[in-house]
């Protein structure tokens, strides 16, 4: 494998993972109330976008298998990896909105300080915060 630069004219400036959720109201209502996300948009009944500070989250609702979301909980399979600064602040305020935090703020061995939230439908967020 090589690590040479390689110069481009086009590059990626941004990725969004789409989440299959068994009520689209539902996920848009947690993520926009508990979260602090924002509704970017609504199509028709199945499709949405929410985001924050410029980063999205698309929800489909096209529901997923019980099983599946429980022995990826069971495993700590992260869905998302979410890198944030002001960690700290944040546990706090997503607390305060009663968001369901299933791990704790604490510091990792791999140099980052992080919690684990659950959304309705049992997709894992990590929040993390890299240590200076």
């Amino acid at each position: 494998m090589s690590t040479t630069t390689v110069h481009r004219a086009t590059h990626v400036i941004g990725i969004a993972p789409q989440f299959l959720v068994d009520d689209l109201d539902r996920a848009i209502a947690y993520y926009c109330d508990k979260l602090g996300f924002e509704l970017d948009f609504k199509y028709q009944s199945f499709y949405a976008s929410v985001s924050r500070d410029g980063f999205s989250i698309h929800l489909k609702e096209a529901p997923r298998l019980a099983a599946e979301r429980e022995f990826r909980k069971q495993h700590e399979h992260l869905d998302a990896y979410i890198s944030v600064a002001g960690i700290r602040d944040l546990f706090r305020e997503l607390e305060r909105r009663g968001a369901q935090v299933i791990r704790p703020l604490e510091q990792r061995p791999w140099a980052c300080l992080d919690f684990y939230v659950e959304d309705p439908d049992g997709y894992i967020l990590c929040f993390s915060e890299q240590n200076a």
